[in-house]
């Protein structure tokens, strides 16, 4: 049984990641930081799933990982922008 953890958006990623998650979370991070989001306060949360790591930060934002392609997967929270198209006139 592997056991998560939690860390800091800016900290240094878990050391048992696969390089390809670290690279995302940094990926994640920087643009966060291009696009002038206050992540004060905010984690990512690490959660192993059938032996593979799972990385989601607080805003929604999800990494997961695929071995058998080396490769990570960023799932970003879709956001709603309500506008007067999108009212009800009844």
């Amino acid at each position: 049984m592997q056991l998560g953890t939690r860390w800091s958006v800016g900290e240094q990623p878990p050391a048992n990641l696969p390089e390809v998650v670290v690279y995302a979370v940094q990926t994640v991070e920087e643009e966060l930081v291009a696009t002038d989001v206050e992540t004060t306060g905010w984690k990512w949360t690490l959660t192993w799933l059938e032996g593979k790591p799972v990385v989601s930060l607080d805003d929604g934002t999800e990494i997961r990982y695929n071995p058998s392609e080396d490769s990570a997967t960023i799932t970003q929270p879709v956001e709603t922008d309500t506008s007067d198209y999108d009212v009800d006139e009844a």
